[in-house]
């Protein structure tokens, strides 16, 4: 085989590897950027929510069905929340859709 064969063979394949390479890069930057954008809509959302003069939420509790003043931890969950409790796990999705019932 001659050099030049192998040159080609081997510019081609580096080439190919790139490519591979970029496109991976490619799709991951995407779900990165989907994600960040997921993230700031949620927390625009629970942003949106009223509060009170201590910072709290001011959300009406969907387990119990009161008017309660909640803390969000850094996913935007409140205080009060219980994990695997549909009503707490109802009430989280709500916070993040921005469609949680305030006062």
């Amino acid at each position: 085989m001659s050099d030049r064969r192998r040159l080609e063979r081997f510019v081609r394949s580096k080439l190919r590897e790139a490519g591979e390479e970029f496109e991976e890069l490619r799709a991951s930057s995407r779900s990165n950027l989907e994600e960040a954008r997921e993230a700031y809509r949620i927390a625009r959302n629970a942003r949106s929510i009223p509060t009170d003069e201590a910072d709290r939420a001011r959300i009406v509790c969907r387990r119990y069905a009161e008017r309660r003043a909640a803390r969000l931890d850094e996913e935007f969950r409140p205080a009060c929340y219980e994990a695997d409790h549909p009503d707490c796990e109802g009430c989280v999705e709500d916070v993040h859709e921005g469609r949680i019932e305030t006062w």
